[in-house]
C-alpha cells in the first residue's frame, strides 16, 4: 500500500531531528508494540549509528505477548538497543524509563553534565502521553490522532535528564508496502489519506490466519471461511453492516474491523513477527534486483530497438548506407580539400 501522508512539518522535523542528534547522548524511540518493525523510522535508524538507543514498545497492553518477547529478542540483538514494553495504563512502569536512561548512560551520568535525550516516534504512538508521564506534569499536546505535535520543545525532567520532544514523523518512501498497511491500520496515518475497504482486505486476510480463535469468537463464528472477503461477508451479517436489498456494505465492515483491532476489543493481536520480516526483506531485495536487471534490459532494447529479424535487418540496411554514405562525405571533402589546396599554390 502506498501511503502519500508526509505532511511539510514532517520533512521539517526530520532535518531538526538529523541536525540535533549530534548533541543527544541516547535515542527514546517510542514504538507500537503491535508493529515493532513498521513502526521503526528507517531515517533515524540510519543515522544512529552507535548511539544508545531505547526502544520502548509502546500499547503492549494489545500485542501478542509472545510475539513481544520475540520482538525484544530480535531488537537487543543491537548491542547498543534496549528494549522496555509498556502501556499508558502504568504510569508506575513507565517512570522506570528515567532509571533505564541512567543506566545506559551511567559513565555520563558519573560527571555533572547533563544527559541529553531525544524521544523520537510515528505518530500516534503514545509519544506525547509517555513525555507527560515521565515529566509529571502536562506538556505535551494529546490526541487519539496522529500528527498532534507540529516543532521540538525541550523538557527537564527534573532529575539530570534533558528531554528533546519532536513531532511525530514518518518518512517519505516506504520501501515495503506492507508497512503501509499495517500502519494505515494502527491507526499511525490520518484516515483522510487512507481507504477503509483496502486495508479492512488486508487486516482481515492477516488476523482470520494470524488469530482464527479470536475472531471467531469476536464475530461469533462456528468456522472462519478461506477467504478475507467471505469473512467480511459472514462479519458483516453479523454485526448488520448491510445495504439495501441485503447487500454488504463493505466499507462500514471495514471500518468497524479497523476500530475493533485498535481499540483492542478483537484481543491481543501483533500485526508482524520477525520471521515475516525477514522474508518480506528478502522478497524486497529479490524484487530491487529484479527492477534492476528490467531496467537494464530495457535499456538495452530501446539502444538495439526491436529484436525481431525483420526492423533488425532493415536497421543493418540503414546503418549500412549511413556508412557508405559517411564514406563517400568524407571522399568529396578530401577531393575538394586538395583542390582548394592546388589553387593556393603560387
Amino acid at each position: 500500500m502506498a501511503v502519500h501522508w508526509f505532511p511539510g512539518h514532517m520533512h521539517k522535523a526530520l532535518k531538526e531531528m538529523k541536525e540535533a542528534l549530534g548533541q543527544v547522548d541516547i535515542l527514546i524511540e517510542v514504538l507500537d508494540a503491535r508493529i515493532p518493525y513498521s513502526s521503526e523510522n528507517p531515517e533515524i535508524a540510519k543515522l544512529r549509528g552507535n548511539k544508545p538507543c531505547i526502544k520502548i514498545l509502546n500499547k503492549s497492553d494489545l500485542a501478542d505477548p509472545e510475539m513481544t518477547a520475540k520482538w525484544q529478542a530480535h531488537l537487543e540483538a543491537d548491542r547498543a538497543v534496549k528494549t522496555f514494553t509498556t502501556s499508558l495504563d502504568n504510569a508506575a512502569k513507565s517512570k522506570q524509563i528515567i532509571e533505564l536512561c541512567r543506566k545506559t548512560c551511567a559513565q555520563k551520568d558519573a560527571s555533572i553534565k547533563t544527559i541529553n535525550a531525544m524521544i523520537i516516534g510515528i505518530p500516534n504512538v503514545g509519544k506525547s502521553t509517555l513525555i507527560n508521564i515521565l515529566a509529571d506534569r502536562v506538556i505535551a499536546k494529546t490526541g487519539n490522532e496522529p500528527a498532534v505535535t507540529k516543532s521540538q520543545q525541550r523538557i527537564n525532567l527534573g532529575s539530570g535528564i534533558v528531554l528533546l520532544d519532536t513531532p511525530g514523523v514518518l518518512w517519505p518512501k516506504l520501501e515495503n508496502p506492507n508497512t503501509g498497511y499495517r500502519l494505515a491500520i494502527s491507526g499511525a496515518v490520518k484516515d483522510t489519506a487512507i481507504e477503509y475497504d483496502d486495508i479492512g482486505f488486508f487486516a482481515a486476510d492477516y488476523l482470520i490466519k494470524a488469530y482464527p480463535e479470536l475472531m471467531k469468537a469476536r464475530f461469533k463464528l462456528d468456522e472462519l471461511p478461506d477467504t478475507e472477503l467471505a469473512f467480511l461477508e459472514q462479519a458483516a451479517a453479523k454485526r448488520g453492516a448491510l445495504m439495501a436489498g441485503g447487500r454488504v456494505n463493505l466499507h462500514k465492515i471495514c471500518e468497524l474491523l479497523i476500530g475493533e483491532y485498535r481499540s483492542g476489543k478483537i484481543g491481543r493481536i501483533t500485526l508482524e513477527s520477525p520471521e515475516m520480516l525477514a522474508a518480506e526483506l528478502q522478497e524486497m531485495a529479490t524484487a530491487a534486483a529484479k527492477k534492476i536487471a528490467d531496467k537494464a534490459k530495457r535499456k538495452e532494447k530501446f539502444k538495439d530497438g526491436s529484436l525481431t529479424p525483420d526492423k533488425k535487418d532493415r536497421k543493418e540496411v540503414r546503418t549500412e548506407k549511413r556508412v557508405e554514405q559517411s564514406q563517400r562525405d568524407r571522399a568529396n571533402n578530401t577531393k575538394q580539400r586538395a583542390k582548394q589546396a592546388k589553387k593556393r599554390k603560387p
